[in-house]
């Protein structure tokens, strides 16, 4: 049995671990702690969770606690990841792990023989792989790859606006449309040039970003990510190549809804990619690495290449990289 802590009574936690342990044999959500106990209690009762431990440390000085899943703010993710491995947990981390390349390579050098997940769920559903097969089987020598992620987040008092916590569109949402980028990319990308929205009360904090990358192959990209800009809502992938065209509508969430479009010289076709949620197809990956060695898709020194990126498109749009002083 694989006894998984919790660090805070996160909004995303039922989805991404309460519900999904349900669904994967051999794996316990133990114990959960909080900022303020009353508020882990509460979590405990509604989700039937065992023990409630006063502080985040003492769940990591619980000797019954095998790993850790890490929901915090962005800013507390390397911070609350090292201790965690400092105590011989494994961890699963809500993306981005980092607010920058230096902590993350932190991690990757802490990690030892823990196993270290960064929580990309969307690598886990069979349509990543599919993605990856087509440009790689079918459309020749990749051209351009185009990656959004826009979702409408008007609430600018929302801690994912706050520079101080590793906030910013980049990071919430743009780390995912910079890994789908790597997938599909053919080889590691370089940044070109970047472009942010910031907010009128936040000048450090980009609201929306579009940045274009350029991969080794002599293909182009661009990635486009915003909490409140144009367009308001797009979860979409483009892969164009010499060959043939790749387009893919919500890559992030396939089980709920998806569609992977493939157009060539012998015309145009859909397809469906059959996977089971996210979430849950991530917490069976992390079960398998914790117990077997199966391979992490999404380990810490990946984390290292797309933290890079991140830190590059923020340098390039005159902003500083998370987790810095404002003057760095």
């Amino acid at each position: 049995m694989l006894r998984i802590g919790l660090l805070g009574a996160a909004a995303i936690a039922p989805a991404a671990l309460v519900r999904p342990a349900r669904q994967v044999p051999g794996v316990l959500v133990a114990a959960v702690a909080a900022r303020e106990r009353a508020r882990a209690e509460q979590f405990a009762a509604r989700h039937g969770i065992g023990v409630v431990h006063d502080s985040y440390a003492d769940l990591l000085a619980d000797p019954g606690i095998d790993a850790v899943y890490i929901p915090l703010p962005g800013g507390l993710h390397a911070e609350w990841t090292l201790r965690a491995l400092n105590h011989g947990k494994h961890v699963l981390c809500e993306k981005p792990m980092a607010a920058n390349q230096a902590q993350a390579r932190q991690i990757a050098e802490a990690a030892g023989d823990l196993v270290v997940m960064e929580a990309f769920h969307y690598r886990h559903h069979p349509l990543a792989e599919r993605m990856r097969a087509v440009v790689g089987d079918e459309l020749g020598t990749v051209r351009r790859v185009r990656v959004s992620l826009c979702v409408p987040l008007p609430r600018f008092s929302d801690i994912r606006y706050a520079y101080e916590l590793a906030g910013g569109a980049t990071m919430d949402v743009g780390c995912y449309a910079v890994h789908v980028a790597r997938l599909l990319g053919g080889g590691e990308s370089k940044v070109v040039s970047a472009r942010a929205r910031t907010l009128r009360s936040r000048p450090l904090v980009d609201r929306s970003m579009r940045a274009e990358l350029a991969f080794p192959g002599g293909a182009s990209g661009e990635v486009r990510m915003s909490l409140w800009g144009w367009p308001p809502l797009s979860i979409a992938a483009r892969v164009s190549g010499e060959r043939g065209e790749l387009s893919v509508v919500n890559f992030l969430a396939p089980h709920v809804y998806h569609r992977l479009k493939v157009g060539g010289p012998d015309g145009t076709r859909v397809e469906r990619v059959a996977g089971e949620p996210t979430y849950t197809s991530q917490l069976r990956a992390f079960h398998a690495a914790v117990t077997t060695g199966a391979q992490v898709l999404t380990d810490a020194g990946d984390a290292v290449v797309t933290m890079g990126l991140l830190d590059d498109i923020y340098r390039a749009a005159g902003l500083p990289p998370r987790g810095m002083n404002q003057g760095d």
